[in-house]
């Protein structure tokens, strides 16, 4: 951490970008709001850099991230154009340290259906799903997704997260309602085997030696895990943690949790989520390579309930995201 040690006596240039162009804006402002809330204000001096609904920045922001001015950036941006390795990319390209998954492990993570090959071809459990793009409008039979997944399934964009445009089909007229609603928000969607069982998510933190939080439990007090019972209904879930599994089966779903951290080519941190059904048999959801950070967020929830708290947290993220840059530095870019 060398950058660390030459800065232990100032305080760290810390940006956080936050916003975005992402129905999921308003989670990623609750996160950054949270974040300025806990962080120890001694160390960092922290520049908040605002992205609108429309995707703009400030023109001056642009300019600053290329000064050489910033020790690291704090991408707490959620959904598409945040998540999705682009904004990585153009962080690598300015050549600053910044926290969380690079443009690899984002852009791969962001995708459901890319995500989800992936750790079907590692050998690791994922429920059944059916993929189309729009252009495939007419091949989508309900009577063939019926066959395939049974009765209900999910359709949801595939890269998208917090739950938004998600639906839980019945019947074929919940079907149509359901395609209309997950291609407003992308080209290509996922219609997915409905998991009957718990939901679990455990949160990894690190580089090359990740380790696993305790588990948690989400209840949700509505049809499903939605949007509305994430954000907009303070009594939308029950969370539980640690979760009221048994410590074997938790021990379990945190080597599946590092094992698909580890597949996906993810850094820093990241929280994967689990279905577990009556007869403990465990499957793989998704993975978030910037979960949430709100003050009900699982991510922090479940660090605190493993000892490290919330701004102990920050600082190791930072940590993580320096120690990878000055690594990186090292690498030649010249066959000379």
């Amino acid at each position: 951490m060398g950058l660390m040690k030459k800065r232990n006596h100032k305080k760290i240039n810390l940006v956080i970008l936050f916003g975005g162009k992402s129905v999921e804006h308003e989670v990623s402002v609750q996160s950054a709001r949270n974040i300025v809330q806990a962080i120890d204000k001694r160390k960092y001096n922290i520049k908040l850099v605002s992205i609108d609904k429309k995707g703009v920045w400030p023109p001056s922001t642009v300019a600053h991230l290329f000064s050489k001015k910033i020790d690291v950036v704090f991408p707490i941006l959620h959904g598409p154009f945040g998540e999705d390795g682009t904004i990585q990319g153009l962080l690598k390209f300015a050549n600053v340290p910044f926290v969380g998954t690079g443009v690899l492990g984002s852009a791969v993570g962001m995708d459901k259906d890319v995500m989800k090959r992936l750790l079907r071809d590692n050998g690791l459990p994922i429920a059944k799903f059916l993929v189309y793009k729009s252009h495939e409008r007419e091949k989508i039979i309900f009577e063939k997704v019926k066959r395939v997944l049974g009765l209900p399934f999910f359709v949801k964009p595939a890269n998208l997260g917090s739950s938004v445009g998600v639906t839980k089909v019945r019947n074929k007229h919940e079907f149509i309602a359901a395609l209309a609603s997950a291609f407003l928000y992308d080209s290509k969607i996922l219609i997915e085997e409905y998991i009957k069982g718990k939901e679990i998510e455990c949160s990894i933190l690190g580089n090359k030696k990740p380790i696993a939080s305790v588990c948690g439990e989400v209840t949700p007090n509505h049809d499903f895990y939605s949007y509305e019972a994430k954000y907009l209904d303070e009594n939308g879930a029950l969370l539980s943690i640690p979760a009221n599994i048994s410590k074997q089966l938790m021990k379990k779903i945190q080597r599946l949790a590092l094992e698909a951290y580890k597949v996906l080519c993810c850094e820093g941190m990241a929280r994967v989520d689990f279905f577990v059904t009556k007869n403990e048999k465990v499957f793989i959801n998704e993975i978030n390579t910037i979960p949430g950070f709100t003050a009900i967020s699982m991510y922090p929830k479940l660090w605190g309930a493993s000892g490290i708290p919330y701004a102990k947290l920050i600082d190791i993220l930072i940590k993580l995201a320096i120690g990878r840059f000055n690594k990186e530095q090292k690498l030649k870019t010249s066959i000379s």
